[in-house]
């Protein structure tokens, strides 16, 4: 079981809030997260739980970035009690046997159990600093920093990019006055 995949769920998560404008968003980010199958039932009800999970994952972040590693884990194990695990073997389409999450209860709780799962396995197996938020301002959009070197702290190429040229012109500036 790969759970850094998991971990991801969290990260379109709490990047997409734009997507949870509406019920058509929320859908549209299930698909993307591979939860396609139950968007077709997604609520009203369902919007406002991803919402309220989404502001969870951000403090999570938010306090990660902010090197505060207890309230990060602390966070973590209050999202692992309200959205408790529960691993089963599966095997299907011709795989070997492999372990899954079986992810009852609504929309929000389905897709809080991989998320949570993903993050606690990334910060117990590499640390609560793996969590970031992109340092391209305005950006602050949340990534997971799997570099061997703990390096990461853009979101995407494009942040790296525009923090780096932005950077080098203010070093110019400052050398032409």
């Amino acid at each position: 079981m790969d759970l850094t995949t998991y971990a991801e769920l969290a990260v379109l998560l709490v990047n997409g809030a734009d997507r949870l404008e509406g019920i058509a968003g929320l859908r549209l980010l299930l698909g993307e997260s591979g939860r396609g199958a139950r968007a077709a039932r997604a609520t009203r009800a369902d919007l406002e739980a991803m919402r309220a999970l989404r502001a969870e994952l951000l403090a999570v972040f938010e306090s990660a970035d902010a090197g505060d590693e207890d309230d990060a884990v602390a966070r973590l194990n209050a999202l692992l009690i309200r959205h408790p695990v529960h691993p089963q073997i599966s095997g299907h389409d011709g795989q070997r046997w492999h372990l899954h999450l079986n992810e009852d209860g609504g929309i929000a709780d389905q897709y809080a159990v991989g998320c949570v799962m993903g993050l606690a396995a990334l910060v117990t197996d590499l640390g609560v600093d793996r969590l970031g938020l992109c340092d391209a301002a305005p950006c602050r959009r949340a990534f997971l920093d799997t570099s061997s070197n703990r390096s990461r702290r853009y979101c995407s190429e494009r942040c790296a990019s525009r923090a780096n040229v932005a950077a080098y012109r203010a070093r110019k500036r400052r050398v032409a006055v």
